[in-house]
């Protein structure tokens, strides 16, 4: 009915039942239509008339239509050599670029790269004879409808327009009427095909469990006569999750969803028409115009948003005459949606019967063999699968080539796992300092007991002050230093059996660095220092590391000595404690004064001259010493 109608140039609005062949109704004028270098030998047309901008332009909503139509317009165009091009997206600019600066007679596009190429001023739309906007509805439920618009204002106002679509809302009325002249509406149905369905088509519908879903899904798919199949999801999850749970459960089935790259899209359905997958999980993005022979079962694993929807999906089968069969399960909560769509086709099925994997009538319903289980026997598994289809990579723009299987960059991805590990680590590592520093202690202590039995100096001198070197610049305080070792030249002041004691007990000392360091408050007086503070100062006792003994000496019996640090087993008497709080005030405060370590004999020699001479008061307790050390014992 289109055909002559369309070849005298009018235009035309064709609306048909899916599966009916509205693609060459509209295709053999569109390349009729063209002018080829066929014409101008054969005397049919002028040599001034050909051109390589593209003469015909097709617009369809999704690119696996756009694909298909490409190749349906190149088989029908073979014999005059018509030059056929497919520009959408997810694909690299570069081939499609190339492709129209070589020469085009015909594109088959989507609204979004149409729009970029020529925005570009790659693509010459100047000398376009006719247009048509195939699934016109589909592009208008998209959010297309300006874009389509955009399009056609580029286009030239003497053209032939036609417009394609199995249902026709009242928005695509309107488009046509804007941009249609005096258009020809076909509407074409069969006297014996009345519903809004195809006849062929078995249609089944039961209210199903979600839970079950995938049970009832894999027992339906070893039903009898089963051929290809193709099962439509609502969400993209949804198919993602249930192509796996198939494939684990033996079937060769492939996933089509807009989480995918393209390349892996255009794979799935290359190994579905080769029939190296059988079961096809997809989303709507292949419920408009997909047409692969043998498709035999369609299963709505979700109910459809609308009737429009209902009808595009089903009519993937019993298409061109063959039969089919369409299953929908339909989930509790659906039942409201499924029975709007039920009362707008008029289909019958207002109350579907609840039915579950192991319900009789779901194996006589659909043919399926008794004791059938939810797994495909090893003997039947006989495609190739998915794996087995060439993963073509089409130079996806953005970057998304790494991504065209598995939806993500799993080499990116596994980077920033890997750093996530190690980064908290290496922060922990450096913030704390204790694990490190222990280890650094343990091992640098032997050094200094070394140095200590007199084997080797520098070590027992230049590792300790390393190590205090490296906790004032991690932030520690200068109050916690480690225990230096007494080095071989000691003050004459210290006697061996003093020294001893301190020595034989440093990698013990070294090996506790956690526990707080005793913390000196007061500096001791230089030669010509001024009088010394005798302000009381009460501070908390200190934890000694254990086995760290401090040596004694004799202290001078005229006046009573001031002790600026505590050992570990050294008493306090009454009498020093009183000795502290009757001590004069000074008006001039000495300043903080840390601890160092005697390596001459003339430093210490000064040291007790000093204290000789200034009268020293105590501000701690020590534990059970019975003798005060000397100033210099005290340093070491």
């Amino acid at each position: 009915m289109t055909l002559p109608v369309a070849l005298s140039g009018t235009d035309v609005i064709g609306q048909a039942k899916t599966g009916t062949g509205k693609t060459l109704g509209f295709g053999l004028p569109l390349l009729e239509r063209v002018t080829v270098p066929v014409d101008v030998e054969a005397g049919r047309a002028a040599p001034e008339s050909l051109t390589d901008a593209p003469q015909a332009l097709v617009v369809v909503p999704t690119r696996e239509l756009c694909q298909q139509v490409t190749n349906d317009l190149l088989t029908a165009g073979k014999v005059r050599n018509v030059r056929v091009t497919a520009i959408y997206g997810g694909r690299a600019y570069e081939p499609q670029v190339e492709a129209l600066k070589k020469g085009v007679d015909v594109i088959v596009g989507t609204p979004g790269r149409l729009l970029d190429l020529a925005g570009q001023k790659k693509l010459n739309l100047g000398h376009v004879k006719c247009l048509v906007l195939d699934e016109a509805d589909e592009m208008l439920d998209l959010g297309f409808l300006p874009d389509v618009e955009k399009i056609i204002n580029m286009l030239p106002p003497r053209r032939q327009t036609m417009l394609f679509s199995a249902t026709m809302p009242g928005a695509v009325i309107g488009l046509a009427r804007r941009y249609m002249s005096q258009p020809t509406h076909i509407r074409a149905t069969s006297p014996d095909d009345e519903g809004a369905t195809v006849a062929n088509t078995k249609q089944f519908i039961y209210r199903a469990h979600n839970m079950d879903k995938p049970e009832m899904v894999a027992r339906i798919l070893q039903a009898e006569g089963r051929g290809l199949a193709m099962v439509f999801c609502r969400t993209k999850r949804t198919a993602a999750d249930l192509a796996d749970q198939l494939k684990q459960r033996g079937f060769a089935s492939g996933a089509v969803h807009g989480d995918l790259g393209q390349g892996a899209r255009e794979q799935a359905l290359r190994a579905f028409r080769n029939g190296k997958v059988d079961v096809l999980v997809c989303t709507d993005v292949a419920a408009r115009g997909i047409d692969v022979e043998g498709v035999t079962h369609v299963i709505n694993y979700q109910s459809p948003e609308e009737e429009k929807t209902y009808l595009h999906r089903i009519g993937r089968t019993g298409r061109a005459g063959a039969k089919g069969t369409a299953i929908t399960l339909v989930d509790w909560d659906d039942i409201p949606r499924w029975q709007l769509i039920n009362k707008a086709l008029d289909l019958g099925f207002n109350d579907p019967p609840e039915t579950y994997s192991t319900s009789p009538h779901l194996y006589t319903d659909l043919g399926i063999p008794e004791g059938t289980k939810g797994v495909l026997p090893r003997s039947e598994r006989t495609r190739a699968g998915l794996d087995a289809e060439e993963l073509e990579d089409l130079g996806e723009p953005g970057g998304r080539g790494g991504r065209a299987r598995g939806g993500r960059d799993e080499s990116r991805s596994a980077e920033r796992e890997r750093s996530s590990r190690t980064t908290p680590r290496r922060r922990r590592r450096m913030r704390g300092g204790a694990p490190v520093d222990a280890e650094v202690s343990a091992t640098a202590a032997p050094e200094a007991v070394t140095g200590a039995d007199g084997a080797t100096d520098t070590d027992a001198a230049q590792g300790p002050r390393t190590l205090r070197r490296r906790r004032r610049t991690r932030g520690g305080e200068p109050s916690r230093q480690p225990v230096t070792a007494v080095p071989a030249d000691a003050p004459a002041a210290q006697t061996p059996e003093d020294t001893a004691p301190e020595v034989a007990e440093v990698p013990e000392a070294a090996e506790t660095p956690v526990k707080p360091r005793r913390r000196r408050t007061r500096k001791s007086a230089e030669a010509s220092a001024g009088p010394l503070e005798t302000t009381p100062v009460v501070e908390p006792a200190a934890v000694e590391p254990a086995g760290v003994e401090a040596p004694a000496a004799e202290a001078p019996a005229e006046k009573p000595r001031r002790r600026t640090r505590k050992t570990a087993e050294a008493p306090e008497t009454v009498t020093e404690a009183a000795a502290q709080a009757q001590a004069p005030e000074t008006t001039e405060p000495k300043p903080r004064r840390t601890r160092k370590t005697a390596t001459t004999a003339e430093t210490a020699a000064d040291t007790t001259e000093a204290t000789e001479t200034k009268p020293r008061r105590r501000t701690r307790k020590t534990a059970e010493a019975p003798q005060t050390v000397t100033e210099t014992a005290a340093q070491a």
